[in-house]
């Protein structure tokens, strides 16, 4: 794992919590933060992916 894929995953468990706790305490400000940070770790995790999968074919040839 490279630091993009732990830092993506990261900000994607914090943002799942956020989005949770805006649900429980009926706090939709901090529900839609917790969904905009979630997917912004998606985004970071799936670029770290990528750079794995180009990294992995490199060392292959």
């Amino acid at each position: 794992m490279n630091k993009d894929q732990v830092k993506g995953r990261v900000e994607q468990a914090k943002g799942k919590v956020k989005e949770t706790a805006g649900k429980i305490t009926d706090n939709e400000e901090l529900e839609v933060k917790g969904k905009v940070q979630k997917n912004v770790g998606k985004g970071q995790a799936g670029y770290g992916d990528v750079k794995e999968d180009v990294k992995e074919e490199i060392r292959k040839h």
